[in-house]
């Protein structure tokens, strides 16, 4: 059985959560709560690539570091 986020033929989607965190999504796998769809479903590539250029800072947003 392959890991439905390690195939690079399938579509994907980005999800972002209130930190500002991105996450690379298997298309057709439900989102999880708290998780919202900001790009796709597109390729492995196009979404890492939005990734890249969308999620700069790593840390989580300040908004979400002051509520913590």
């Amino acid at each position: 059985m392959t890991n439905p986020f390690d195939d690079p033929d399938k579509n994907y989607t980005v999800l972002v959560n209130a930190a500002g965190e991105h996450s690379l999504w298997p298309s057709g796998i439900p989102v999880p709560a708290g998780w919202e769809v900001v790009h796709g479903p597109r390729g492995r590539v196009s979404c890492l690539d939005y990734i890249a250029e969308n999620w700069r800072d790593l840390r989580p947003n300040p908004a979400a570091r002051r509520a913590a």
